[in-house]
């Protein structure tokens, strides 16, 4: 049994060391290595090639070494019948409901203004709403979303979630599918995005979603926050709603090409936080624990759990 990794452009050292460190015995190799490719069990992937995962006879499943599987699906000839499963694991999920939650009370507390004020020495106060005046709503209500939507709602902020299947939390309003998406606009004043990257959700953060956001909200304007996919976002209708008022401020951890490229206007808008696509970054150790937890669940003749589904793309 040999377990293969496909990391792109991740340096592979740190993922084998902590693998090593969970277990000596394993046969691991790196793409594109491969070695006798009849030995390959289990292929552990980011951003894998087309073609790839075509070559091996005996794979019996693929892992997701980041959130999200649509990188895998991209691909799209994959062999038939090979599950692709996807990562839920707490520390992933904390993280990023760490990366949602400061954003959202940096832009709820005014602190873009205030970095303004330091930069030009001015003392100087602003009035400020209560998290209970301010109206977030959450675009995707998987493992990260609803994490972030439950913790938000500890700290007071009116949370409401929208996906395409309604889901049941208390004290979070629910809402379903694209004949609901208007009224979730509409009392919303910080939108927050992770959902996946599907078919039905490329380029959903657009100039509509902008307009329909709520305008009579107790900040300086709307806000939006994109942690999900840069394929989510249409960043021309970005820069248009900030300077045309649909939209007041916005942080962006993930974009349409990345790395993103020097000449982008979102380098430069003063309204707009960008970050390096880590609001979540894969931690070796945690991920390649929950891999070998799936394999030895297998091993037993369990069924693997988080298994993505090609029909829906997540």
């Amino acid at each position: 049994m040999a377990f293969l990794y496909i990391l792109d452009d991740w340096p592979p050292e740190e993922w084998l060391r902590a693998m090593r460190h969970l277990d000596t015995s394993l046969d691991l190799r790196v793409w594109p290595d491969v070695g006798r490719v009849k030995d390959i069990e289990f292929a552990l992937v980011w951003k894998p090639p087309a073609g790839a995962l075509l070559e091996m006879p005996n794979l019996k499943a693929i892992f997701s070494l980041g959130a999200g599987v649509d990188h895998i699906f991209r691909v799209g000839d994959l062999p038939e019948g090979v599950p692709v499963v996807r990562v839920v694991d707490a520390n992933l999920t904390m993280r990023m409901s760490e990366y949602v939650m400061m954003h959202v009370l940096w832009h709820h507390r005014r602190q873009r203004i205030y970095d303004h004020f330091q930069s030009e020495r001015k003392w100087r106060g602003l009035s400020q709403a209560g998290a209970n005046e301010t109206r977030v709503g959450i675009m995707g209500m998987g493992e990260l979303g609803s994490d972030a939507a439950r913790k938000l709602m500890m700290m007071g902020f009116k949370v409401a979630g929208w996906s395409q299947s309604r889901k049941h939390m208390d004290g979070i309003d629910s809402f379903q599918g694209r004949g609901e998406l208007k009224a979730f606009l509409n009392r919303t004043d910080i939108l927050v995005c992770l959902l996946p990257l599907t078919p039905d959700t490329r380029g959903i953060l657009n100039a509509f979603v902008f307009k329909e956001l709520a305008k009579d909200g107790p900040g300086d304007g709307p806000v939006v926050i994109n942690a999900g996919r840069g394929e989510l976002q249409v960043e021309e209708d970005i820069v248009a709603a900030l300077d045309g008022g649909d939209l007041y401020a916005a942080t962006l951890d993930v974009f349409e090409e990345e790395p993103l490229p020097p000449h982008s206007p979102l380098w430069t808008h003063p309204r707009v936080t960008v970050t390096p696509h880590n609001s979540a970054v894969s931690d070796p150790r945690a991920i390649n624990a929950y891999i070998l937890k799936q394999i030895k669940r297998h091993r037993t003749g369990e069924a693997l759990e988080n298994i993505a589904n090609p029909a829906n793309g997540y």
